[in-house]
């Protein structure tokens, strides 16, 4: 029997994709972030564009949009979304050595973003990662979360 807090069980506790057939489609938006920490020396080359591999922001910006557009092909019960558009900021703290990774997802579509929203975030910090590691390769990813989600049934939710 399936335990009704998770709805990726079906009758008999195995796993089953959620139907989401008889849903209404409503308004959704996920918002995720995610800290990336490196030091300072190392942020700052990052910021003066001091760093072999190029423009790092731009590129983690660019491989968080692919990355939420993949996410049905990443997570194996998630929906094929049509996504209306994925925004993706960097806040970055010089002193702190630390760059605030967050992914905004919208669409209207019977069933959330929310997985979306965190897989854009988590791989644009892996690409900020992957293009620093030559100057750094203790980097650190941490936090990644969902701080806010809205649409749907349950409406809106924030951390």
């Amino acid at each position: 029997m399936a335990d009704k807090d998770f709805s990726h069980l079906d009758e008999t506790g195995g796993i089953s994709m959620v139907n989401v057939g008889a849903k209404r489609a409503t308004q959704r938006e996920a918002v995720a972030v995610a800290t990336v920490r490196m030091s300072a020396a190392t942020l700052t080359k990052l910021m003066s564009a001091a760093l072999p591999k190029g423009d790092v922001l731009t590129t983690a910006k660019i491989a968080g949009v692919l990355a939420a557009k993949q996410t049905p092909s990443l997570i194996p019960l998630a929906h094929p979304i049509a996504i209306e558009s994925v925004d993706i900021t960097f806040d970055l703290d010089p002193a702190s050595g630390t760059i605030e990774v967050r992914s905004i997802v919208r669409c209207e579509a019977k069933t959330g973003v929310e997985m979306e929203a965190m897989t854009a975030c988590a791989v644009a910090a892996l690409t900020i990662y992957d293009m620093c590691k030559s100057a750094e390769k203790g980097i650190t990813i941490d936090g990644l979360q969902l701080v806010r989600k809205s649409g749907g049934k349950s409406g809106t939710w924030e951390r």
